[in-house]
Order: C-alpha cells, then structure tokens, then sequence
C-alpha cells in the first residue's frame, strides 16, 4: 500500500499554519501592516527587491544606483522594529523550511549515496 504523498503535503501544509513559526509571522506582518510608517517602508524594501530580482532574471545589468537604492532600503527597515523583527521572523520561518526539505529530500541522498561519499 502506497502513502497518498500529496495528502501528506497538505498535512504539512496544515501543520505550517498552526506552527509558531508561521502564526509568529503572521502577528508580526499584522504589526508591519497596521503601522503606516513601517508599512511604507517595507512595501518600498521589498518593491526594490522585486526590481533587482527581475533585472536579474532577465540578464539586465544592474546598476550602482540600483544597489545603493537596495542598500539605503535595507538600512532604513533595519532601523524599523516591527520589520526587523518581522525579518527575524522569517528568517526562523525559512530555517523551518530547509529543515523540512532536508528530510523530505533524505530518500534521494539515501538513494544516489549522497553525503556518504568520501
């Protein structure tokens, strides 16, 4: 009998959402939100890196104005303590998530001898 995998996936799915990684981010985004000031700020952080993210993906040069406007953004919300620990947040939420994929990629590396190769 074989395990359904995409039950399993939205089980963790489900999981994600009640973990207090996710609901801590979610507060904390909440926080970001209903204050205008941080909310300026973080829409402006992350328009920037969508716009570097996009120049990139398409083999546009990037420009110094481009990496000091980035580099301005990021200082400025790390000034701002609801986006700095909204940052924090996220960064447990993705150490969440490279945990979940190491194990979910173990058959893999179990099968093609990865890590055990020296």
């Amino acid at each position: 009998m074989s395990a359904n995998v995409y039950d399993q996936a939205n089980a963790l799915e489900s999981a994600l959402r009640e973990s207090d990684e996710f609901n801590n981010m979610k507060e904390l985004y909440g926080k970001v939100n209903s204050n205008p000031e941080s909310k300026a700020m973080f829409d402006e952080f992350r328009q920037v890196q969508m716009e570097l993210q996009q120049k990139q993906m398409q083999g546009e040069e990037i420009l110094e104005e481009d990496v000091q406007k980035a580099q301005s953004s990021a200082a400025e919300i790390e000034n701002d303590e609801n986006i700095k620990a909204l940052m924090e947040a996220e960064q447990n939420m993705s150490q969440l998530i490279q945990d979940l994929n190491r194990v979910i990629m173990k058959p893999i590396e179990e099968l093609y001898g990865i890590n055990n190769q020296n």
